[in-house]
């Protein structure tokens, strides 16, 4: 192998990974039966979202009335400008999180069935038992405590790492790098899972997928969270990360299931 091969290698492996969120809108639209799937995970989000900011706003507003001196000076007006920036960017971070925990919960079950209808589309068959009406209703609360107990690990992991940042020294550059990969990491399992819990694989099995096919996993997770950031598409992330982390499983399937 060339140098510039060994480059080039890891950089196509992001990049494919990458890929995997953007190629969903394809394939949904290719295949508009799975529409139905998607329609509730985004009416859940588009509540979350509304509620989120009307309420948020509405407080933030009121404390600015109640703390905030009145008058007409140009520095009252900047600060008033400027504590609407960071108010801006407080509802960004709490849409953030309300997307990535309380939307995943929420929607979990639907998503599950999501997964299962692209993987059944595009390999032809499942190992999974077929979808019915009576398992659906039987196994969304087991779902939904998954789902609850991958956000709980999601946020005791970001409040340690906050914790690390208060060091000294090294601790702003140790959370500076930790928090960035625990971010990925977690978008990757919080995406994959749905593949991954139907197939039953332990968490060994699982973290061994994973960091597998590390460049992989990075590209995917990278792509979720720049979906994530963006106003508007963060309407629609949750069911293309679902859908792209199961054509990500189809190309690259554990090793038991090629």
């Amino acid at each position: 192998m060339t140098p510039m091969t060994a480059i080039l290698k890891p950089v196509a492996s992001f990049g494919r990974g990458f890929g995997y969120v953007f190629q969903a809108p394809r394939f949904l639209l290719k295949h508009p039966g799975l529409l139905r799937f998607v329609a509730i995970p985004f009416f859940i989000n588009l509540v979350i979202f509304s509620v989120a900011v009307y309420f948020g706003l509405d407080l933030f507003n009121h404390l600015l009335d109640q703390y905030l001196p009145q008058g007409n000076t140009w520095y009252l007006a900047v600060l008033y400008y400027f504590a609407w920036m960071i108010a801006g960017l407080l509802t960004m971070v709490v849409v953030f999180f309300g997307f990535t925990v309380f939307g995943n919960l929420l929607a979990s079950p639907f998503n599950e069935l999501l997964s299962e209808r692209i993987e059944v589309l595009v390999r032809g068959s499942i190992d999974d038992h077929p979808f019915a009406l009576t398992r659906f209703v039987a196994e969304s609360g087991r779902t939904l405590l998954v789902e609850f107990k991958k956000q709980l690990i999601f946020i005791v992991g970001m409040v340690l790492l906050l914790l690390i940042n208060l060091l000294p020294g090294l601790g702003p550059l140790a959370y500076a790098v930790l928090a960035p990969l625990f971010t990925l990491f977690f978008l990757v399992i919080e995406y994959l899972g749905f593949v991954l819990m139907r197939k039953q694989l332990s968490f060994g099995r699982q973290y061994r997928y994973v960091f597998g096919r590390p460049l992989l996993m990075a590209g995917f997770g990278s792509a979720v969270f720049c979906l994530l950031a963006i106003p508007l598409l963060q309407f629609f992330c949750i069911p293309l990360a679902v859908s792209g982390a199961t054509l990500l499983w189809c190309d690259f399937p554990h090793a038991e299931e090629e």
